[in-house]
């Protein structure tokens, strides 16, 4: 059990409950609630700690002074017109936040960011807006890309924003207090982004050419800036950038390595400039970042999801402190999250199978480990179910791996209710960690069961690329190679299961009624693809149309044999269809449209439509809602 229990009770919702075993014991709102505490972010100084707190769907940005106990109300939203994308301490008294919104233009909804900051030394501080938009400026899309926090510059910050041509970023050095900039450097053809090295210095610039990816590097002396990688979207050549060393010769990436990402390091100074494998593992993808000392501002280790504790350090100290933690909270995933700048101070994440993760504030002077916030504090102990890692092989004899969360009160040997729950991207994964979709549903008597299939991330290049152009094909046989796979090992039985899914996971829910439809007694989709001729067709809208053309496939009448909307008349299970109206990401007319060639061809369809909402279900009501029908249409088709 946790220790040392330090009360930041900002809202009257913590309860103690006493362990239950019965199944739907539990309100709705305990899994689809948005977590109770989020994005713990601990000042320099390690006096104060700046966290989202949930107070029944309304997001409150809090300050709590750790010295005197005050608290401070910076910001509410409750993600409906606008979210809070991630806050930072510019100093130990200035906070600056991105926050975006939906925006239409044209009938194309896309989204847009705002740079606003709060002002912990005023006594009326309000947010307020960052920039100031003078006459013959781009209005910029995006206006919180913050690339450095300039940790030795308490007023300032670097920022990536296209306001001098649309859509090609140059680089501001911004006071966060007054908003006054200073440009450091102007826009190059086909810019993208920039980076910059842990002195603040802008070092790398990265060009999009219709698929191209090029990465160039900065001559320190001359200015001028050389090529240091290229390579074409979706190519065994990709390198993804993570950032410099303190000492900015040296920079860390990640490139493929006998088919697996992993992780390198290269000496810019050397006229050579090879690559220096840091860490390889054989079956998975490094799929973390670097971990940065606030102290010294080196790499001190990286993550990677295979790791016992996420982290693995090759700094001694940290090391030690990890182990140390490890020994005080034994059985756990213990995450040391953020420290203060001297090192001593730090904020804890600490997640284990009684429980789906709290939040400790951390002194090494005291020696004390003290519990601050649970994020979902009604699932613990036996009503937290957690995954299970799973593994079979699909019907080309490659080995697929997943996670099955098992019902409530569940009994080996005894089958049950399933639901196959494929995730979204398609070229994402899912993990180990509390998932609420699964935990809500095996909670209510039902067996999860979520493949990560081929097109996934996370286990090489080979397997994810399947996703390029292959919707439909083996990504798709693989989720019926999983139902078929519950079914011999008794888990369930063939008229026992339902799919379902958000974005391409409702895609891939929708197209198993098309390609298997003796399978699944139902399929229920979440802001999911129905018509990628649709997709193709609106990418024109966007930057980015070749990469997303080159991922979905470009020969449209293939792309139309694997869009369900074109086979409504196919499908003779019943289909639950649920969309926010303002989604961004995957057009409402996906599902508006799908309902319509549902009901024309006289099948059983539920559509509903969420005002307002977006593809995330980051608003709270949506989310409970969201998972009552769905609770609701599978009750009703398999139990």
């Amino acid at each position: 059990m946790l220790k040392h229990f330090l009360f930041l009770l900002l809202f009257s919702c913590f309860t103690v409950q006493a362990k239950q075993t019965l199944k739907s014991s539990l309100p709705v709102e305990a899994h689809a609630s948005l977590p109770n505490a989020s994005q713990m972010n601990l000042s320099p100084d390690g006096n104060k700690i700046a966290f989202v707190q949930n107070a029944k769907g309304t997001l409150f940005l809090v300050v709590f002074d750790l010295k005197t106990g005050e608290k401070r109300y910076v910001t509410r939203t409750d993600n409906l017109n606008a979210t809070l994308n991630w806050f930072d301490w510019v100093n130990n008294d200035l906070l600056v936040m991105g926050v975006s919104s939906t925006l239409v233009q044209k009938g194309v909804r896309y989204t847009s960011s705002a740079l606003r900051r709060f002002d912990l030394t005023e006594k009326d501080a309000e947010i307020r807006n960052v920039l100031r938009m003078s006459r013959g400026v781009h209005n910029a899309q995006f206006q919180d890309n913050v690339i450095s926090m300039l940790p030795d510059d308490p007023e300032h910050i670097l920022l990536s924003i296209d306001l001098d041509i649309p859509n090609k970023p140059s680089v501001f050095k911004v006071n966060v207090r007054t908003g006054k900039r200073n440009r450091i450097e102007r826009p190059k053809k086909n810019i993208n982004s920039w980076i910059a090295d842990q002195q603040g210095n802008v070092r790398i610039m990265r060009q999009i050419d219709d698929t191209t990816i090029t990465y160039s590097l900065k001559d320190k002396k001359s200015g001028d800036w050389n090529k240091l990688f290229e390579y074409e979207v979706f190519s065994v050549d990709e390198v993804t950038i993570l950032g410099f060393d303190n000492d900015p010769n040296i920079l860390y990436f990640k490139a493929n390595y006998q088919d697996t990402s992993a992780l390198f390091k290269m000496d810019l100074s050397s006229e050579k400039r090879e690559r220096e494998l840091v860490y390889h593992d054989k079956d998975y993808d490094v799929d973390g970042s670097l971990v940065y000392s606030e102290k010294t501002q080196a790499v001190v280790g990286f993550s990677h999801s295979q790791f016992d504790d996420f982290i693995s350090y090759w700094d001694e100290d940290l090391a030690n402190l990890q182990k140390a933690i490890g020994k005080a909270i034994p059985d756990s995933t213990n995450i040391i999250m953020d420290t203060d700048k001297s090192g001593d101070k730090y904020i804890l994440y600490t997640a284990a199978d009684d429980h789906a993760g709290a939040y400790l504030y951390g002194d090494r002077a005291n020696n004390t480990l003290d519990y601050i916030i649970s994020r979902y504090p009604q699932i613990e102990g036996e009503l937290y179910n957690g995954k299970n890692n799973v593994k079979y092989i699909a019907r080309d004899k490659t080995e697929i791996e997943g996670y099955i969360t098992y019902p409530a009160d569940y009994e080996q040997g005894k089958s049950y209710p399933a639901i196959v729950l494929p995730h979204g991207g398609p070229m994402a994964r899912d993990y180990a960690g509390f998932d609420y979709w699964s935990e809500f549903f095996a909670h209510h008597g039902y067996l999860v069961f979520q493949p990560n299939f081929r097109g996934s991330s996370g286990y090489g290049f080979s397997f994810e690329n399947a996703a390029v152009g292959g919707w439909g094909q083996a990504m798709q046989d693989d989720l019926q190679d999983a139902a078929n796979w519950l079914v011999e090992q008794g888990y369930t039985t063939k008229n026992k299961m339902c799919i379902a899914g958000g974005s391409y996971g409702g895609y891939a829910a929708l197209m198993a009624l098309v390609k298997h439809p003796d399978t699944f007694q139902c399929a229920a989709s979440f802001a999911g693809v129905s018509d990628l001729d649709a997709i193709y067709s609106s990418a024109r809208y966007f930057t980015n149309k070749d990469i997303v053309r080159k991922q979905i496939g470009t020969d449209r009448d293939k792309l139309e044999q694997v869009s369900p909307i074109n086979f409504a008349d196919k499908m003779t299970k019943p289909v639950l269809l649920i969309h926010g109206s303002e989604d961004s990401v995957v057009s409402v007319k996906h599902s508006r449209l799908m309902a319509e060639e549902l009901e024309d061809a006289e099948k059983e369809v539920k559509y509903i439509e969420l005002k307002d909402g977006s593809h995330h279900l980051k608003y709270q009501p949506y989310r409970v809602r969201t998972l009552q029908e769905m609770l609701a249409f599978f009750d009703k088709h398999l139990m």
